[in-house]
């Protein structure tokens, strides 16, 4: 089957694969570089991304927290905003878990179900498919869009950091597991794979604001044993984890930390750095530079 003919899961034959897309608020605020880049890789990869019209906050990561009930609501309603018949599809693993174990409560519980039906005067979709970002690897093959795919990344040292959201809570517990998918994706493109042992440690991104102290803690773990591995740089799945990563590091010249997307991106070459990289605190230009990655 030809790039031009591939079908979706939703069983419908396009030039290109079709998904409904919940950004989340992190995303489009503090990470909008990851947005953009990943808006930017979907396209040359021919994936189309049309965005949940009106969407709100999913609730994460106080809401559950303080009100249930809201808690409830939030995510409830954004599913309701979810076209029949196509994927949704969500970068943000805090959000994931918030969309996805909603969604299977209301599936599982049929006075839910109808509270649901009730509220946004619709049936519930029994067969929404609810997807992280990653889960895209399953349905393209990434080398068919590039040249020598296995140069790409020109060796750089990564250190692939998921973050703890990735791992899944008892309602997802049947759920796939994402881990690797940055190393075995990475790697294919070229990238030296730097194991550090600290790739699912929580970054402590709920206690930036409460307790910062401890946050820094954590964070400079993370980093500094990247560094001590030999890491060049640190690639992650999380939006929220990259700010906490970067704001409250305090290790001396720390590495860069980059998102998956903007590595992806490049590797298809996405062009479009000099709108990112001026978004992150430790710039990564010099050693994308050094490396070969960037020629200006």
């Amino acid at each position: 089957m030809t790039k031009s003919s591939k079908i979706n899961k939703a069983g419908h034959e396009s030039g290109k694969l079709k998904f409904s897309f919940f950004p989340g608020c992190s995303l489009k605020a503090s990470g909008h570089e990851n947005t953009d880049s990943l808006l930017k890789f979907c396209d040359m990869v021919n994936i189309e991304l049309t965005e949940l019209d009106d969407w709100n906050c999913c609730g994460s990561s106080s809401a559950h927290s303080i009100d249930h009930e809201v808690a409830k609501l939030l995510p409830m309603r954004n599913i309701s905003l979810a076209p029949k018949g196509i994927p949704l599809l969500i970068a943000c693993p805090s959000c994931m878990i918030r969309m996805k174990s909603t969604y299977l409560k209301i599936k599982n519980d049929p006075i839910l179900k109808k509270e649901y039906e009730t509220l946004w005067e619709k049936p519930f979709d029994e067969d929404l498919e609810i997807i992280h970002f990653f889960e895209i690897f399953e349905r393209i093959n990434l080398e068919d869009y590039m040249d020598e795919p296995d140069k790409k990344l020109k060796k750089i040292k990564i250190a692939p950091y998921y973050g703890c959201m990735l791992s899944m809570p008892p309602d997802l517990r049947h759920e796939k597991n994402y881990y690797g998918i940055i190393e075995e994706t990475l790697s294919k493109l070229g990238g030296d794979i730097i194991s550090y042992g600290y790739s699912n440690m929580c970054c402590g991104t709920y206690l930036s604001a409460a307790k910062p102290e401890l946050a820094e803690n954590v964070v400079n773990k993370i980093v500094s044993q990247a560094m001590e591995a030999k890491a060049e740089c640190i690639v992650t799945a999380c939006s929220m984890c990259h700010l906490n990563l970067e704001i409250r590091c305090t290790v001396k010249d720390p590495i860069p930390v980059l998102h998956f997307s903007e590595l992806l991106s490049m590797a298809l070459g996405v062009e479009d750095h000099k709108k990112w990289f001026p978004r992150h605190i430790v710039d990564p230009v010099p050693l994308l530079k050094k490396r070969g990655l960037l020629s200006s």
